[in-house]
């Protein structure tokens, strides 16, 4: 893989109604066409078939985790040896329904829907994410995958904020902003940029889902004020903060370092191989590559669909280790040059990287020595 590095222009503002929205729009880079490895119709409607076997298992699994550790939690509350179980806990909360909010989001998870709006709700709840904002903002992401100006899903942002990002990973930043989102709209408002991509008839939901939150959250802090323990929020709530850490470990590998304002997936997202605790956790979005290609190929197919299509893509990342080994050193020389990015290097199967697919450097931009 090879480094590009080009000169400061200047952009701090992913403002959704600004001039990085208005740029992406005049250089046709909003909902432009993207480059999609060509696979066989049948093959492909094969990987794209919906079973509800996988997420039924897998989410029995994980909820009947979260009780036991919960509850063994609670049973040892007061004593050291609780501290192991809520950290389990605390990831299966705080983590782990950020999967399944994504996959369950898309509709993909379980072949049966009613099954893929439950899980869809339970999760955006754990993950405070307002299920219908997030479904909205997720369409755009896919749409307009790291898109200066059009995605609102950009994690790290350029020049990044290190502080807001070493934050993310005990859930500060993040639960503070969902929290004042949530307070927002329960008292009936939405931001410019929420309604830029909440269609009309749909606002009314986001109004009623944080006040419906509102009012849990108030119960369980009243309960714990009852209790004169900090043991209810240890349950609902404050898992968003303890747990969160292996969300965002996972979440910045997705495009972290790589380039924006570009309409090929293999230049913009990053594919890694990972442990079996963390692909459950992760639900198979390690291969997020082949996620933003074929979004509609459920998760556990990913694997599958990886090997159909590797001989087109960059080799993936070896493990998390050496996705961050990569990324951080980026991150670091962005804050001197940010257009400072990452560039994919393809395997001599793949087809090339199209030029007209790629945005122009801003004029007067060069590449730093």
């Amino acid at each position: 893989m090879t480094d590009v590095a080009l000169n400061p222009r200047g952009r701090r503002d992913y403002d959704l109604l600004g001039a990085d929205g208005r740029r992406a729009v005049e250089t046709g880079l909003a909902a432009a066409e993207w480059y999609h490895t060509d696979v066989p119709r049948k093959q492909m409607k094969e990987l794209m078939q919906r079973s509800d076997g996988p997420a039924i298992r897998d989410t029995i699994l994980w909820l009947g985790l979260l009780v036991l550790f919960g509850a063994s939690g609670v049973y040892f509350w007061g004593t050291w040896w609780c501290v192991p179980f809520f950290a389990a806990y605390g990831v299966l909360y705080g983590s782990a329904s950020d999967s399944r909010w994504h996959e369950c989001g898309h509709g993909t998870a379980f072949r049966t829907q009613w099954m893929n709006r439950v899980v869809y709700q339970i999760a955006c709840f754990m993950i405070m994410r307002n299920p219908v904002t997030w479904r909205w903002s997720h369409a755009r992401h896919h749409t307009d995958t790291i898109i200066v100006g059009r995605d609102p899903e950009i994690a790290v942002m350029r020049p990044p904020d290190l502080v807001r990002l070493i934050l993310g990973f005990v859930g500060i930043s993040d639960v503070w902003y969902a929290m004042s989102d949530m307070m927002r709209n329960a008292a009936g408002h939405l931001s410019a940029a929420e309604k830029s991509f909440i269609p009309a008839m749909e606002q009314r939901k986001v109004v009623r889902t944080a006040r419906i939150w509102v009012a849990i959250y108030a119960g369980v802090i009243a309960l714990s004020i009852y209790m004169q323990s900090i043991l209810p929020l240890m349950l609902v709530g404050l898992p968003r903060l303890y747990g969160a850490w292996h969300m965002v470990m996972c979440g910045l590998l997705q495009h972290g370092g790589l380039a924006d304002n570009v309409t090929d997936h293999r230049l913009n997202s990053r594919t890694v191989h990972m442990n079996p605790v963390s692909r459950f956790i992760y639900w198979n979005m390690n291969y997020h590559v082949e996620h933003h290609m074929f979004p509609m190929v459920p998760y556990h197919a990913l694997p599958r669909l990886h090997a159909a299509i590797r001989h087109d893509l960059p080799a993936p990342t070896p493990s998390i280790w050496a996705g961050y080994k990569e990324m951080i050193p980026a991150f670091l020389r962005q804050l001197r040059y940010e257009d400072y990015f990452i560039k994919r290097e393809l395997p001599p199967t793949a087809k090339p990287y199209r030029e007209d697919l790629h945005v122009p450097p801003m004029p007067g931009a060069a590449a730093a020595q």
